[in-house]
């Protein structure tokens, strides 16, 4: 039997919801697990915003987490944790620790910087996790301009007033005998998509008469402390928490694969693994580490799949509503991004 595509949110175990602001400027999307699920963290990029994310390194005590949360809003976006917090304890989430009576619910994240050129109000994350967190589901995980990518741009190497719109992208496949594994990104990048398989430039810095121009190796981009690329891989697949790191690391080489440049000095870019231990291997290795790179080489195809559908035109609107506007109301990648 073939690997099988299927939807992000069909991954046992996993829930997705998004959220997003008045403006529809920004917003937050909550990957929801239905028990602590083992995490890990990958950070590549040099100036991220994350929230808890020490204790998912490989010499932690724990490293289980209910949640992890992508954000808009810089280091005001990780306000979203408290909100996705509460909300999950009100479903009754979270567990007891160290034979405490109170329930703790761990929960990681990180943020996106996609603030307004101008100076003004900012929306308030912390009811926008909350909402979020309320919103997710199993099946289907609307993409787009939508939750953490609402606010999302690319193509910011000749500056942002030339940058064309990003979004959230996620794919996922089903192998018969490794499971279910799939992608979720948010692409806010200062570099441009290209679709790999092709060679083609799919989103960037548009010139003078629209069209697409690539970023070159030798020029330092003019984008700024502007752009960031957020990743989870999920396998329902019960693995260690070392696999799941050699997995987020090998949907890193997918991102860049995709995304030209990466991982600059001010990009924040970091990638999250997690399982949902939900099936066992069926066999041992055949030999050591065959497992993570199964499982990597498969996650860093997808990321290149959700990366490529972040920016690529949806053919239909989300049937997903923000708290004030409809997610299909905010237009697709092939639009210019003009000032807030």
């Amino acid at each position: 039997m073939a690997v099988r595509r299927i939807d992000f949110g069909e991954i046992p175990g996993v829930a997705v919801g998004h959220a997003e602001s008045e403006d529809g400027g920004s917003g937050v999307t909550v990957v929801r697990f239905d028990r602590p699920a083992p995490t890990v963290v990958d950070v590549r990029g040099g100036a991220s915003a994350t929230y808890d994310t020490a204790s998912l390194s490989l010499d932690a005590t724990f490293g289980r987490r209910w949640a992890v949360f992508f954000s808009g809003g810089s280091l005001y976006g990780l306000d979203a944790a408290r909100g996705v917090r509460t909300e999950i304890l009100q479903r009754g989430g979270g567990h007891r620790a160290f034979r405490n009576p109170n329930v703790v619910v761990p929960i990681s994240g990180a943020a996106l910087f996609d603030l307004p050129v101008r100076s003004g109000s900012l929306p308030d994350y912390l009811p926008l996790g909350f909402e979020a967190s309320r919103r997710s589901r199993a099946g289907r995980v609307a993409t787009g301009r939508v939750g953490a990518g609402a606010g999302a741009t690319v193509g910011k190497y000749l500056g942002r007033g030339r940058a064309m719109a990003g979004g959230l992208g996620a794919a996922a496949n089903r192998d018969p005998a490794y499971g279910a594994l799939g992608v979720l990104v948010v692409v806010n990048a200062v570099g441009a998509v290209r679709d790999p398989g092709t060679g083609s430039w799919v989103a960037g810095a548009r010139g003078p008469r629209g069209a697409i121009v690539p970023p070159q190796p030798t020029r330092v981009p003019r984008g700024g402390a502007a752009h960031t690329t957020l990743a989870i891989v999920v396998t329902e697949l019960a693995v260690g928490r070392p696999v799941l790191a050699r997995v987020a690391a090998m949907v890193h080489s997918g991102l860049s694969a995709a995304i030209v440049p990466f991982h600059s000095a001010v990009d924040g870019d970091v990638v999250f693994a997690a399982t949902t231990d939900r099936r066992s291997p069926r066999a041992r290795e055949s030999r050591p580490g065959g497992l993570a790179d199964h499982l990597g080489t498969r996650a860093a195809h997808l990321a290149i799949e959700a990366t490529l559908a972040a920016v690529r035109p949806r053919r239909s609107p989300s049937r997903r509503r923000s708290l004030g506007r409809s997610a299909g109301d905010r237009g697709h990648a092939d639009a210019p991004v003009g000032r807030r």
